[in-house]
């Protein structure tokens, strides 16, 4: 069973745990200020979903994930609420309950390239395009620039953004930006047989261990220390599916998840 919501310029269905948000403007996936409210809007009800386990943000079409942020919406009279409607993405991604999975079907540039790596994980194909090339336009990538420094080393991150070169998904991959890079040829069975063992899972268990990692993350160790045991004694301990989950391994059988 499966539910979808009706967007223009996105496409957001929910089908057996998993969350499918796709930038429906093909070929190069542009986010202007309408598609980017609607990705919005697709991500406030995918946290509220009971259903979902894991969200995978893609495009549509080979050519492009997205190749960034329409440059039009840059002008003074846009820009303000440009930021606002695309810094919600990350705003909400940050927020998200559930683990985000970018699958990178093409070139991730400038705004694409943010959006891709604002996701907890990312899966690329191979011969996909990496790139902020925002300097050569005299501005920098905001996000990329909070984010670029805490997931690679900063020398990578400075030759990155002050370079504005395009990179490839192997070369991101090796750099720590990519989980997996697949061949273009069965790309989707290889991405669905990556997202498969994690939607097996108990939903508790994967929204407790993606919050205690995120709350954890750049506090000084007796402060998230105290964090992860909060959640884990006083929220995951106390659910069905870790007494279910102890259980069936003590007794030796498969467990089954009520995801609650």
């Amino acid at each position: 069973m499966g539910t979808a919501q009706t967007f223009q310029f996105i496409q957001y269905g929910v089908s057996e745990g998993l969350a499918t948000l796709a930038i429906n403007r093909p070929p190069f996936n542009v986010l202007d200020i309408p598609t980017m409210a609607e990705v919005n809007d697709a991500l406030d009800a995918c946290a509220l979903d009971p259903s979902v386990k894991l969200l995978v943000i893609t495009g549509v079409g080979e050519k492009a994930f997205s190749a960034g942020v329409e440059v039009a919406d840059h002008t003074p009279d846009k820009v303000d609420r440009m930021i606002e409607v695309f810094h919600g993405i990350f705003r909400r991604l940050q927020r998200l309950p559930m683990p985000s999975v970018a699958v990178v079907n093409g070139a991730a540039l400038g705004g694409g390239m943010e959006l891709a790596i604002g996701c907890d994980m990312v899966l690329a194909v191979a011969g996909a395009k990496f790139g902020q090339p925002e300097i050569k336009l005299a501005v920098f990538p905001p996000i990329a620039a909070l984010l670029l420094p805490r997931l690679v080393p900063p020398v990578r991150a400075m030759e990155i953004l002050l370079g504005g070169e395009n990179f490839s998904a192997e070369d991101a991959k090796a750099m720590g930006l990519v989980n997996r890079v697949f061949p273009r040829e069965g790309f989707a069975a290889d991405v669905h047989a990556f997202l498969a063992p994690f939607l097996k899972l108990s939903r508790v268990a994967l929204l407790s261990t993606r919050r205690a990692m995120r709350e954890a993350a750049g506090q000084p160790f007796e402060a998230a220390l105290g964090r992860v045991e909060g959640i884990y004694l006083n929220e995951l301990m106390r659910t069905d599916d870790a007494k279910e989950g102890l259980a069936a391994f003590l007794e030796k059988r498969k467990p089954v998840w009520r995801n609650s």
